[in-house]
């Protein structure tokens, strides 16, 4: 299926693919043959996932992008201090193909600039032309994952009309920027823009630079971590030529563009960007591309300025009803049933800051999963903040598994994805909201029993006489038992006993549910367990002569049959058949239970 990301890329390439101003270059006549109307864009997220669509496997050269990875290169050689002899890195205002070095340095203003560029190539180390074209290109495929190749027909042709390459280059050589033949590093600067590249290539380069320098599919470095850092900062304020101001506040990544229509932008720890289309503008930027690039900027949140803290949000736990149920105690059947088909319904636990990476890597997961779900729960109370693009994801989730059948629910007690409110019908996709873990699973349980439970449910009403717990006795013995078996009623949210009483008898629960709970630190109260009619509790106290350790309260409107210690205690002379038939009851039942309680408790905690 395609998944929110997608949707959204294709929203923004819609609404850029119908700008048709500016044109292709001419300058260099192979580029001057170019299909004007290409148009595609790639996103490349820091685990190498890629997102694409329109024309991203249409190659073309890579021309003026070549640049940050030339100085990254040249930097990895010589080392930063030598570099900096060579080239500065301040902003030049000046169109990218300008004669002319800084008044005061006498160095080219930044390495982003064709003079800047030229003099990157010539530092490039090798003992003949060839391996140092090489070793460049070499150094691009470790970036892009695959093995990039030459376009012979556009470097002649780049060849043939680069004159204006050629002054700069003897310009460069007079004032000893370059110290060797300028012809050379003029050639070598061609060739390295002659490489050919596909959108998709260059947004996993971004992705690999966004990586701290590693290729996130193929795990290979391409540069240092610190080398990354100022390649990344010269991009930012050099990177879109005269146009790098607007590119800033506008869009705000640091980026590359090229004349063959490409451009580049990457955030770090998160993606890269890359879009293609030839139509340049009067900075020699592509049109589209510029205009798609503010779109996802300002739709995805992604401007560096934006970002209010630094974390990433990430996918803290997974893991479906069969591996972890809830505490509300099932019948053989139930149980049953949830072994067989709990992989259908999950649980995601989120944390950290819930910004566009965070929530990308949770909606592709769940988006591409192989099989098909009936419910999904989302936890979001280890999440501190979530981006308006965030929320806007998880709801196109929502509304996408619901069309598929698959109904999600939050847990999400303080509104943080926005859901003041909590549907009460069952049915309504993505528009249940929960205040606890605990009643999130029990809800998608109940999704997958309702559809997949063969057999009899657990009643939701049953009479004294078909509790499990006198199971067993003979006509008299139950007479005898229910003698002394008093029927209470309590209100939806009353407390039956708290933690610290006294034992205060046996209560087997007729109709309605009951849940102990534990009040934690902090106020906030913890689930331990829900029983539903067939079920008991007070045995422990009642049986060891202890006091309660968790408070028990009425979920629902309660009834429940109790027999008092007491009388639970008169049993045993005056009808020890019964009492033993009771107890015999109440161990077969606890040992049932045990295991759930040791599944959910050891492998996740006690907090749902």
């Amino acid at each position: 299926m395609t998944t929110v990301v997608d949707d959204i890329l294709q929203r923004v390439f819609d609404a850029c693919r119908g700008e048709s101003s500016g044109a292709v270059a001419d300058y260099i006549p192979e580029l001057a043959e170019v299909s004007p109307d290409g148009f595609g864009i790639s996103l490349a997220t820091s685990d190498g996932y890629l997102y694409e669509i329109g024309d991203t496997r249409t190659p073309f050269t890579i021309q003026s992008i070549s640049k940050p990875f030339t100085y990254g290169l040249a930097l990895a050689d010589n080392g930063e201090d030598a570099v900096a002899r060579k080239i500065d890195i301040e902003p030049s205002g000046e169109p990218f193909n300008e004669i002319s070095l800084d008044p005061v340095t006498e160095r080219p203003r930044n390495p982003m600039i064709n003079a800047g560029a030229i003099t990157s190539a010539s530092l490039i180390h090798g003992q003949t032309a060839e391996e140092r074209f090489e070793r460049i290109r070499q150094s691009y495929s470790l970036y892009a994952g695959r093995q990039l190749e030459f376009n012979d027909a556009v470097y002649r042709s780049e060849a043939k009309t680069g004159n204006r390459n050629r002054a700069i280059g003897y310009m460069l050589r007079s004032f000893d920027i370059v110290e060797n033949d300028p012809d050379a590093a003029v050639d070598l600067y061609f060739r390295q823009c002659s490489i050919d590249v596909t959108a998709a290539d260059l947004a996993m380069m971004a992705a690999t630079m966004a990586n701290n320098g590693v290729n996130p599919r193929t795990g290979l470095r391409a540069l240092s971590p610190v080398l990354v850092e100022r390649v990344l900062s010269v991009m930012t304020t050099c990177g879109m030529y005269d146009g790098a101001g607007d590119w800033v506040a506008k869009v705000g990544l640091p980026a590359k563009s090229g004349v063959g229509g490409g451009v580049l932008a990457v955030l770090p720890g998160q993606m890269g960007i890359a879009v293609y289309s030839p139509r340049l503008d009067s900075h020699g930027n592509s049109v589209r591309g510029v205009a798609a690039c503010r779109r996802l900027s300002r739709k995805l949140e992604l401007h560096f300025l934006h970002v209010p803290r630094a974390s990433a949000s990430a996918v803290r736990g997974r893991y479906t009803v069969a591996e972890a149920p809830s505490r509300k105690r099932r019948s053989e059947i139930e149980q049953d049933a949830l072994a067989r088909f709990g992989h259908r319904a999950r649980v995601y636990e989120l944390h950290g800051d819930l910004l566009f990476s965070g929530a990308e890597t949770a909606v592709r997961e769940i988006g591409t999963l192989d099989e098909d779900l009936d419910a999904l729960v989302l936890d979001v109370r280890g999440v501190d903040d979530v981006s308006d693009i965030a929320r806007s994801m998880f709801d196109d989730l929502s509304t996408q598994l619901g069309k598929k059948g698959c109904h999600a629910a939050f847990v999400d007690p303080r509104g943080v994805l926005g859901h003041a409110t909590s549907s009460i019908d069952p049915n309504d996709p993505g528009g249940r909201v929960f205040a606890d873990l605990g009643s999130g699973v029990r809800w998608a349980e109940e999704r997958v029993l309702d559809r997949y439970c063969v057999g009899p449910r657990q009643p939701m009403a049953i009479s004294a006489g078909e509790h499990p717990v006198f199971a067993g006795l003979t006509p008299e013995q139950y007479a005898r038992a229910s003698a002394v078996t008093e029927i209470r009623h309590y209100a939806r949210g009353e407390t039956i006993v708290h933690a610290g009483d006294h034992a205060a008898g046996l209560f087997l629960v007729l109709i309605g549910e009951v849940s102990s709970t534990y009040e934690a630190p902090g106020g906030f109260r913890h689930r331990i367990s829900t029983l539903s009619p067939g079920m008991s509790f007070g045995e422990m106290p009642l049986l060891a002569g202890t006091t309660f350790l968790l408070d028990f309260c009425a979920d629902t409107d309660l009834t429940v049959a109790v027999i008092s210690v007491a009388d639970f205690e008169s049993l045993t002379v005056d009808a020890p058949e019964v009492k033993l038939g009771l107890l015999s009851n109440l161990a077969s039942g606890a040992y049932m239970q045990m295991n759930i309680a040791i599944k959910s408790l050891g492998q996740f905690g006690i907090g749902r």
